[in-house]
């Protein structure tokens, strides 16, 4: 903190959010879910589609039992599995995108929870998906930042500031900048705490989506409800699981804490981001 004002060091400090970051598992590492495979369905559970475009595709698992009890902060269940999916392009060569701001592209993308002791069996792929490689993950606590820009931080250091000078507080300088990237400059695979956006924060995409493009950016409404949404999870394009999510991008699933409070995951809002 060396780059910051005792004080401001300590606001900082208390924006920061313990969060679980997934790595690729060697050894004998503790494995806690999976990139790629195939997933474990219940019988009276359908393969997650597109109308009109086609079934998604599997891109992860993660045993919620095998996380770190210590963290995340977001009121995950503490078992039963969560299982990730997305409409990646396989079946049009990319012709429709899932995107935040297209409702009618919601529904490609998909978070299913399986509830500890629920009988399940490993379900085929639909024809024409060819599921990506398997890669185990294991699992550690990390403090997460959140971006310099995001409204949260502009609260804490320029609260009274208007929106054309939301850059012009400690935190934004280019030392500061510049030794977060080294703290924090991979964004990887992650479950709760803050996301590691691309670009803008993808809190504020999920805010305008939810709010219809109808805010503009200065518009308190678009902060306050951009405050609503927790990190669900991020997974990083991969080599490893031969996953690239655009140009070497992300993908990003948040949720209200309401929602992941009482198991409403079909709630949950999907949105990617590239560099």
């Amino acid at each position: 903190m060396q780059h910051l004002s005792p004080g401001d060091a300590g606001k900082w400090l208390g924006l920061l959010r313990p969060g679980v970051r997934l790595q690729v598992a060697t050894g004998p590492d503790a494995v806690v879910g999976r990139l790629g495979g195939l997933p474990g369905l219940a019988a009276a559970t359908e393969w997650p589609v597109w109308e009109g475009n086609g079934p998604l595709s599997f891109v992860a698992s993660i045993d919620c039992a095998r996380l770190p009890t210590s963290a995340p902060d977001i009121g995950l269940p503490t078992a039963g599995t969560l299982l990730f999916f997305y409409f990646d392009g396989q079946l049009d060569d990319g012709d429709a995108l899932v995107l935040a701001e297209d409702r009618e592209s919601w529904a490609g993308a998909r978070v299913l929870y399986v509830a500890a002791g629920e009988e399940v069996a490993e379900r085929e792929a639909p024809a024409g998906l060819t599921p990506y490689p398997v890669v185990t993950l294991t699992a550690r606590t990390e403090m997460t930042a959140t971006e310099p820009w995001h409204p949260s931080v502009r609260a804490a250091f320029a609260p009274d500031a208007p929106m054309r000078n939301r850059y012009d507080h400690p935190v934004c300088s280019q030392k500061f900048l510049d030794a977060l990237g080294e703290f924090d400059g991979e964004v990887g695979h992650r479950i709760g705490g803050h996301p590691h956006s691309i670009q803008n924060p993808v809190e504020i995409e999920i805010a305008e989506a939810v709010l219809d493009g109808q805010v503009p950016w200065d518009d308190p409404r678009l902060s306050q409800e951009a405050g609503g949404w927790v990190l669900l999870a991020q997974f990083d394009s991969e080599d490893a699981a031969d996953m690239m999510w655009g140009d070497a991008g992300a993908l990003y699933w948040l949720i209200r804490p309401e929602d992941l409070a009482e198991r409403r995951f079909e709630r949950a809002m999907f949105t990617w981001q590239c560099g």
